[in-house]
């Protein structure tokens, strides 16, 4: 069963807390309780395939699917044809103690397609099983890659229609064509004047809006999210630990129950929050580092239990962290605060009300016992990418830079020696600009168009280009829409035909 971090609704069941997305009052669903593996059932899936791993892990926290379901879920998303690589979230090993988790090897070359290739397995299900009629009308707020990912899973699924706000010259050309290229019956994208956070408090303030969603059911239709405040986006994340820690074991690198770390580049700390989730599961993980660009309001934060969003806005090289607003805190400090709606309710009125909110003593040494965190500068982080690539041959998007960087922060700073995997969240080629003038230098990118970069980047770049990028610059762009965010409702309106 699901409960609110606010305290404001009824417990639910998976299927409805999937099918909602959000708490309709204001709030995110979570487990009731965590369920948890033991070091030996940990160890007993040493040698499963990604696709057994996820119904097992996945099969913990959704009671109301049955073992079948579950598995067709799993083997939808995650067959051959979707992934270019087998292990479908392979292991680079950098050195000796520390490694890359690439999960950009899905359809748009990001990590948000391991959630989103099977969340609409689960939101269809789960709309039959609570036999809604009306059909789903799937709101996204994208940074960059979210967007993509969330228009591809949903493409052309029967009863969902799926419309994706984006900031107007917020995101890398890259992100942008992939976005406004998509075909589909169901999709939109839609432009948005403003950043990141302007989307996403819109589409928060229209769940929460009782008048437009009785003006959506009487058209026959009803909201539902693909942004990771939806559970269902949540839940598959948590997989992927446990298949890195599994490689480890079976490479021979960790013994079984010895404690690794994870470095998460992160804006929205849902991707660092599944790492959580995994450990409080039982996962063998010593430290989790949260990793921030330079809008690091999560770093100002796990430093000080100060939660400021009143600071400037910074477009940094890596898009998808730009972000002030960090939704999936909510979940994190309800969870160590053990389950403290009250708590959660006053800080969360807080942050509405002033833009801030400060944790007390408890919760934040609660917090220190787990998650480490610093920054990374633009400057630091190409070069990291130019380090990386120097010392290793190994091309890295920005924000896996980030993460690097962050981490060998952590290492000069603690001298911990324990084994560490850092997220590697993107493709390089999404990011091609930024990460060959790293590489090469501004003068060498100087008067070439994005995808001569593209081109130039596929030439020294041992991995081939994504296939999900192939192309691109080819496709007709089929939505151009551009709007202010005080217009969002109207355009939704429009799309749908009310």
């Amino acid at each position: 069963m699901y409960i609110s971090t606010r305290g404001n609704f009824r417990k639910v069941p998976a299927s409805e807390a999937i099918k909602l997305g959000m708490v309709p009052a204001g709030g995110l669903f979570v487990p009731a309780e965590t369920p948890t593996l033991s070091a030996e059932e940990i160890v007993a899936m040493r040698g499963s395939s990604y696709r057994e791993i996820a119904g097992r892990i996945i099969s913990l926290f959704l009671d109301d699917f049955t073992e079948e379901e579950i598995k067709g879920c799993v083997a939808r998303a995650y067959r051959d044809d979707n992934f270019d690589h087998p292990q479908v979230v392979p292991l680079y090993r950098l050195n000796a103690q520390t490694y890359f988790l690439e999960l950009w090897h899905g359809p748009t070359a990001a990590f948000k397609d391991i959630a989103l290739q099977i969340l609409p397995h689960f939101l269809s299900l789960a709309v039959e099983k609570m036999g809604v009629q009306r059909e789903m009308v799937i709101l996204v707020a994208t940074s960059g890659d979210t967007g993509k990912a969330a228009l591809e899973g949903f493409k052309n699924v029967p009863g969902t229609k799926i419309i994706v706000f984006y900031p107007y010259n917020g995101v890398s050309k890259i992100q942008e064509l992939q976005m406004t290229t998509t075909d589909g019956s169901n999709t939109s994208a839609i432009a948005v004047r403003g950043n990141f956070d302007d989307c996403q408090n819109a589409v928060k303030d229209i769940f929460a809006d009782e008048n437009f969603n009785k003006i959506l059911a009487g058209n026959g239709y009803e909201l539902s999210s693909a942004n990771s405040i939806n559970w269902g986006r949540l839940l598959p994340q948590i997989v992927y630990y446990f298949r890195a820690y599994l490689d480890l074991l079976e490479q021979g690198e960790i013994a079984p129950g010895e404690k690794i770390n994870f470095a998460v580049p992160t804006g929205n700390f849902g991707n660092i929050l599944a790492a959580w989730y995994a450990q409080r599961m039982g996962l063998p993980i010593n430290k989790l580092i949260c990793a921030s660009n330079e809008n690091k309001i999560l770093t100002d934060f796990f430093r000080s239990g100060i939660y400021d969003r009143n600071r400037e806005f910074k477009q940094t090289r890596s898009p998808s962290m730009d972000i002030l607003i960090s939704s999936n805190l909510e979940r994190f400090i309800f969870e160590i605060t053990g389950h403290d709606a009250e708590k959660v309710n006053g800080w969360m009125a807080d942050l509405k009300e002033t833009g801030r909110f400060e944790a007390d003593s408890a919760t934040k040494e609660a917090m220190d016992e787990i998650m480490a965190c610093d920054y990374a500068s633009e400057e630091e982080t190409l070069f990291a990418i130019k380090e990386i690539y120097r010392t290793a041959g190994y091309i890295s998007d920005t924000h896996t830079a980030v993460g690097y960087k962050v981490y060998r922060k952590y290492l000069q700073c603690t001298g911990d020696s324990t084994r560490t995997v850092i997220d590697a969240t993107a493709s390089p080629y999404k990011f091609s600009g930024s990460v060959l003038e790293a590489i090469r230098g501004s003068a060498f990118i100087q008067g070439k168009g994005e995808f001569e970069i593209l081109e130039e980047l596929s030439k020294i770049n041992p991995v081939p280009l994504h296939f999900g990028l192939k192309d691109l610059d080819k496709k007709p762009v089929l939505h151009c829409a551009v709007c202010e965010q005080k217009d969002i409702r109207e355009q939704i309106k429009k799309i749908l035909g009310i």
